[in-house]
């Protein structure tokens, strides 16, 4: 009979979570509580922990944020990462995805990428590049800049459940951000081979023919060429020659670069906000440097990070708006403050919901299933990779499975190393950046298709997620606790 509960509750749990994923927005977050409501008043199960201090950290992270797009910060954190992708080009499928990271790293969510997209992709076109390779690989590895950043929605879910196991931000940051970079380069590495030079993809040229796109002008002595049945040197300042026509290469003067405007003032607030993130950082690798208060022991422990982050951010906030003069009516009005809004309820109903479940069922389930994963610790890799996937939640995900692997008694080490598992969030097409990166690429490189899980961001995805768990198992054995 307890089976048969059990089963019922965990269909609540997988209803809820399916309703608010097709819901939309704030549908997942109220669902989660929805599902809360029937395991409490139908199946009597006593209230998980709220998630207080989760919820209260992205709400102070997206505050700060919020008043620093107002600021126009936001717009000088994109115009330096423009530039930086501009310059380089010819290495554009290495630097775009570690530019992506980083900023994503800084800015604490990867709606700051959509902004890059645009820069991403004219870049390559304008140079002969397949868009795909940068655009693909850049949209994967933002999402590894959320287990990387120290405010991110999904990084104050963990820290919240890893408190008290001896891993703290400095730990995490030291496993996640080297584990990160590396499975940047590998990304791009293997990304930088796949599929076909624009001139040899079909697709393309018969866009080109149909007048969807033009040739990009660093490719139009070669589209010439062949078109004309006709071969060109290799280079690009060569002369084509064939059977009785020729094409000449085009001027090999970089393409004018893409400018982002930045208001005045915009510098000041990116500097702040970023200031406050490093300030965390320190405090978070140095707890001498943080305030001492009593324990229920009476001894001296130093202020959580929790309530460090949440001081912080909020204090940052409010420097932003007296410095540059920002209205607070206008910070509400961000689209950072609602997208964030979003996460943190959504954060909120299924963490409570799933911590409903799991401490009333410790016994009859997560026990059996927390010796599975305890045997094969690889089953936590691939349970938040495909969680993650389903749901498209990061700290979603966190709050439901990380439990379980704690439950279970795996160190929090290997834990932490397959944390970065959340980039199966790019499992299925169903996330703002893939398919803002799919409709910005008139070249037709980067798609979709009709199998769900295959796609232009499939590859990069799992190379990412292979290259990122591995290094960080082998980086966790060196990290001091």
């Amino acid at each position: 009979m307890d089976i048969v509960l059990v089963i019922l509750q965990a269909a609540v749990v997988i209803g809820a979570i399916v309703l608010g994923v097709r819901t939309g927005g704030l549908g997942l977050g109220l669902w989660g509580v929805v599902g809360t409501v029937i395991l409490v008043f139908v199946f009597q199960l006593p209230p998980g922990s709220v998630p207080v201090d989760a919820f209260f950290i992205i709400i102070a992270v997206i505050t700060a944020s919020s008043a620093m797009q107002a600021a126009g910060g936001i717009d000088y954190l994109v115009s330096i990462a423009s530039k930086i992708i501009q310059r380089n080009p010819k290495r554009l499928t290495y630097v775009a995805p570690i530019v992506a990271f980083v900023f994503t790293v800084l800015s604490g969510t990867s709606n700051i990428f959509f902004a890059l997209i645009p820069v991403i992709y004219e870049t390559a076109y304008r140079n002969g590049q397949r868009p795909e390779r940068a655009l693909a690989s850049s949209t994967v590895t933002s999402g590894l800049g959320i287990t990387a950043s120290p405010v991110s929605a999904a990084m104050a879910a963990y820290l919240v459940l890893m408190d008290g196991t001896g891993y703290g931000l400095p730990q995490i940051l030291l496993i996640t951000v080297p584990a990160a970079i590396i499975a940047c380069i590998a990304t791009s590495a293997v990304q930088q081979r796949i599929g076909k030079d624009l001139l040899d993809d079909p697709v393309f040229m018969k866009r080109v023919a149909e007048g969807t796109v033009e040739v990009p002008a660093s490719l139009k002595a070669r589209y010439d060429a062949k078109v004309g049945g006709t071969a060109v040197t290799a280079g690009s300042g060569g002369t084509a020659t064939g059977a009785g026509a020729s094409a000449t290469a085009t001027d090999d003067a970089p393409p004018p670069r893409i400018e982002h405007p930045v208001p005045p003032g915009g510098a000041t607030a990116a500097w702040i906000f970023v200031t406050g993130t490093l300030l965390i950082v320190l405090l978070g690798l140095f707890p001498g440097l943080r305030p001492a208060f009593p324990d229920e022991e009476g001894e001296l422990v130093p202020l959580g990070m929790s309530t460090l982050i949440e001081m912080v951010m909020f204090s940052v906030a409010l420097v932003i708006i007296l410095v540059r003069k920002v209205k607070p009516s206008v910070v509400v009005e961000q689209p950072l403050l609602r997208a964030g809004f979003v996460a943190a309820v959504a954060l909120f109903g299924i963490a409570w919901m799933a911590d409903t479940f799991i401490s009333a069922n410790e016994e009859t389930i997560i026990e059996p299933l927390g010796a599975m994963i305890e045997a094969n610790p690889l089953l936590l890799a691939v349970a938040l990779f495909v969680v993650c996937g389903l749901t498209t939640s990061q700290s979603a995900t966190t709050n439901t499975m990380i439990p379980i692997a704690l439950a279970a008694g795996l160190a929090p080490g290997i834990i932490t190393a397959m944390w970065p598992s959340l980039i199966g969030v790019w499992l299925f097409p169903a996330n703002g950046s893939q398919i803002a990166a799919v409709e910005t690429d008139l070249t037709g490189s980067t798609k979709l298709t009709q199998v769900p899980v295959w796609h232009s961001f499939t590859i990069p995805m799992l190379v990412s997620w292979v290259a990122v768990v591995a290094s960080g198992l082998l980086i966790q054995l060196v990290v001091p606790v």
